[in-house]
C-alpha cells in the first residue's frame, strides 16, 4: 500500500466538469482517465469504475442497471456521514492508507451498510473492518464506547438502530461500568482510612463522561446499567451532573418574567422540559437510593418553570414529602409563576404536606396492632419537626401582600392538632399576617385567629397576645383567661393531671366498636397522650426556669442582708474598742446603782405617807 494522499473534491457546477486530480490515480491509471462521477451531499467525484464496482454492491447493482449505455454519473443521496465519510469510504476501494478511529468508526460503519461492501465481494471488506475496530478496540472501553455512541447522534437513526451500533455501545457501556463497579468497591476499602473526597474518586469517575450523550441515548445507558445491577449511588451521581451539564443555562430571573408565561416556549426551552421529565423517570425507585433534597428541589423548580407534565412534578412531590422533615426553610420558598398570584408557590407546598400525611397514615396502618415502641415514635416525632417547619414557613411567607387568607388558613389547617406542641410559631406567622394584611375584617382576623390553640401557648407569647392590639378582643379574653388557668392549676399542684385523666377515662374504647375501629381510636387517644406529656415537659422546664429564678432573687436578697448585719456588727466591734472594757463594767454597775437607788426612794416614799 502506497503512503496516505487525500481526495479532493470540487463544487460541482453546469460551466464546468469535474476533474479528479489526485496523485495516487494520476500516477496509477495516469492512461486511464476518470469514467464516472458520483455525487454526494453536492460534491462531485471523479473516480473510476473498476475498483468500486469491486468493492461496492450498491454501486455494481447501479452501473448493472444501466445495460445498453455506459454510465458516467451517479448520486448517492442521504449519504450517511457526508462527503466527508464518502471520501474515506473510496480512499479504502483504491487502497489508500488511512486511520480508524473512535470518531469516524461509526460513520465508516454506516457508509459500508449503505455502499453494501460486504464479505461477498471481497475478505475484510469495510464492514467486517469497521466491525473488528469496534469489537476489540471500542467496546472493550467504556470511554471510547461513550465517544462513538456521541457520534451517532448526527447519523439516521434507523441506520444507526439496524446495525446496531448504538445498541452495541448502549451494552458495553453498562458492562464496562459494572466491571469498574467492581474495581472500585476494592478501591473503597483500600480508601477507607482516606478522605472523602478520594472515596467519591474511587467510587464512579465515569460520571462525567456520560454527560456529553444526547438524552435519548444518556436513557438508554442508564436504563442498561440498572438492569446490569450499577449501584443506585452511582446512577443517581450521573443524573445530577447531566442536570447540572445541560440544565445549567436557566437563570433564576426567568421565575419573575411574566411574559413568558404567555409567549409559547422556545425549542431549547423544549428540549430543556424532556431533559427534566427524562431525568425524573430515571431516578431509581428502590427506597434505599438517597437523593439529595437540594437536588430533587431544583428538579421541581425546573420542572414548574419549564412546564413539565404532570407525572413528572407530582412524581417529584411524592419524593420530597417521603423527607419532609429534613427538609430546609429555604427550599420550601418556590417562587411562584403565576401572574397577580401570590410571590411564593403555596399551592405546592400545600401537595408535599398532603403526600407527607399520606405517609404517615400509611405507616400507621402498616403497623396494624398495639404500639410497642413507647412514648416517642418516629412517624410523630416527624410530625413535630414538619409543624415546627411549616410554622416556620408560613412566618416567611405572611408578609406577602397577595397571599389570599384562605391559602393561608389552608396550610394551618392541613396539619392535625398533634403536629404542634406549642402554637407559638403559628402565632407569631398570624401575628405577621394580620400586620403585613389590616384591610382585614372582623370576621376574617376571628377565622384567623380561631387557629391558635391559647392552651398551648408559652408564658412569653401569652404576655404579648394580651397586649396585642391585632388580635381581636375574644382572644385576648381566651389568653387572659387560659393564662389565669394556668396559674391556678400551678398553685394548686395538678399541672394538668385532671386533664390527663379525662383523657384516659375517655380512651375506653366501647364495646360496639369492631375491632379496627377500635385500634384507630386507640391510636388516636395515644397520640393525644402523647402530645398533653409533651405539653407537660414543655411546662415543666417553664416552671423550674421559673423555681431557678426565684432561688436566684432568694440568694441575692439573702446575700444582701447578711452584708447589712456585718458591717452593723463591726460597727458595733469598733465603738467597743474605743470605749475599753473597763467602761462596759461601769455601765452595767451605774445601771445597777440607779436601779437600787430608786428602789430605796420608793420606799423611803411609801414609809412617810
Amino acid at each position: 500500500m502506497v503512503s496516505e494522499t487525500s481526495l479532493s473534491s470540487s463544487k460541482r457546477s453546469p460551466a464546468s466538469t469535474p476533474k479528479f486530480c489526485n496523485s495516487f490515480t494520476t500516477r496509477i491509471f495516469a492512461d486511464v482517465a476518470g469514467d464516472i462521477t458520483i455525487v454526494v451531499d453536492g460534491e462531485s467525484f471523479l473516480l473510476h469504475k473498476f475498483p468500486l464496482v469491486t468493492l461496492s454492491g450498491k454501486i455494481r447493482k447501479m452501473v448493472a442497471e444501466y445495460k445498453g449505455s455506459n454510465v458516467s454519473n451517479l448520486e448517492l443521496p442521504n449519504f450517511p456521514g457526508g462527503h466527508q465519510t464518502f471520501e474515506l469510504a473510496m480512499k479504502f476501494c483504491y487502497g489508500m492508507n488511512f486511520e480508524i478511529t473512535t470518531f469516524n468508526v461509526a460513520r465508516l460503519r454506516c457508509a459500508a451498510e449503505y455502499l453494501e461492501m460486504t464479505e461477498e465481494y471481497r475478505e475484510q471488506n469495510l464492514i467486517s473492518r469497521a466491525e473488528i475496530y469496534l469489537n476489540e478496540i471500542v467496546f472493550q472501553s467504556l470511554q471510547k464506547s461513550v465517544k462513538v455512541l456521541s457520534t451517532c447522534e448526527m447519523l439516521p437513526p434507523s441506520v444507526v438502530d439496524e446495525i446496531e451500533i448504538s445498541n452495541g455501545c448502549v451494552e458495553a457501556i453498562a458492562m464496562n461500568a459494572c466491571k469498574e463497579q467492581l474495581v472500585s468497591g476494592l478501591s473503597k476499602l483500600d480508601c477507607d482510612g482516606e478522605s472523602r473526597e478520594l472515596k467519591e474518586d474511587c467510587v464512579a469517575w465515569w460520571v462525567e463522561d456520560l454527560s456529553v450523550l444526547r438524552i435519548d441515548y444518556f436513557q438508554r445507558v442508564i436504563c442498561a446499567m440498572g438492569r446490569m445491577g450499577v449501584r443506585s449511588d452511582s446512577i443517581i451521581a450521573s443524573l445530577m451532573h447531566y442536570a447540572q451539564s445541560s440544565l445549567k443555562g436557566i437563570g433564576k430571573c426567568q421565575f419573575w418574567n411574566p411574559s413568558r408565561t404567555n409567549s409559547s416556549p422556545t425549542s431549547v426551552e423544549k428540549d430543556q422540559r424532556m431533559i427534566v421529565e427524562t431525568l425524573v423517570s430515571l431516578m431509581p425507585a428502590d427506597k434505599s437510593s438517597s437523593i439529595p433534597l437540594t437536588f430533587l428541589f431544583g428538579m421541581l423548580k425546573m420542572a414548574i418553570m419549564l412546564g413539565a407534565t404532570i407525572p413528572c412534578r407530582l412524581e417529584l412531590e411524592r419524593r420530597i414529602a417521603l423527607r419532609l422533615e429534613m427538609v430546609p426553610l429555604d427550599d420550601l420558598l418556590i417562587p411562584s409563576l403565576q401572574s397577580g398570584d401570590s410571590l411564593f408557590d403555596v399551592d405546592t407546598v400545600h401537595r408535599l404536606l398532603v403526600n407527607f400525611l399520606q405517609r404517615v397514615e400509611e405507616e400507621e396502618t402498616e403497623d396494624y396492632g398495639y404500639e410497642s415502641d413507647g412514648l416517642a415514635s418516629a412517624g410523630h416525632g416527624s410530625l413535630l419537626k414538619v409543624g415546627q417547619l411549616i410554622d416556620a414557613y408560613l412566618a416567611e411567607i405572611a408578609p406577602d401582600p397577595y397571599l389570599s387568607l384562605q391559602k393561608f388558613v389552608a396550610l394551618i389547617e392541613i396539619l392535625p392538632d398533634y403536629a404542634r406542641v406549642i402554637d407559638d410559631g403559628l402565632y407569631r406567622a398570624v401575628d405577621i399576617y394580620l400586620k403585613a394584611h389590616p384591610a382585614l375584617t372582623e370576621q376574617e382576623c376571628k377565622k384567623l385567629c380561631k387557629m391558635i390553640d391559647c392552651q398551648k401557648l408559652s408564658q412569653e407569647a401569652c404576655n404579648h397576645a394580651a397586649q396585642n392590639d391585632r388580635l381581636p378582643l375574644q382572644t385576648v379574653v381566651q389568653v387572659l383567661y387560659c393564662e389565669q388557668l394556668r396559674l391556678k392549676n400551678a398553685l394548686s399542684g395538678s399541672s394538668g393531671d385532671g386533664l390527663l385523666s379525662q383523657r384516659i377515662s375517655s380512651g375506653v374504647p366501647s364495646a360496639a366498636m369492631s375491632p379496627r375501629d377500635t385500634y384507630a381510636s386507640l391510636r388516636r387517644e395515644n397520640r393525644e397522650l402523647k402530645l398533653e406529656i409533651s405539653r407537660m415537659r414543655v411546662r415543666l422546664s417553664e416552671l423550674e426556669k421559673e423555681q431557678m429564678f426565684m432561688k436566684q432573687g432568694m440568694i441575692d436578697k439573702a446575700g444582701n442582708g447578711r452584708t447589712f448585719l456585718t458591717s452593723l456588727s463591726k460597727g458595733i466591734g469598733r465603738i467597743a474598742i474605743f470605749s475599753g472594757q473597763g467602761g462596759g463594767k461601769r455601765q452595767k454597775s451605774g445601771r445597777k446603782s440607779r436601779g437600787s437607788e430608786g428602789k430605796t426612794g420608793r420606799s423611803r416614799r411609801h414609809s412617810v405617807s
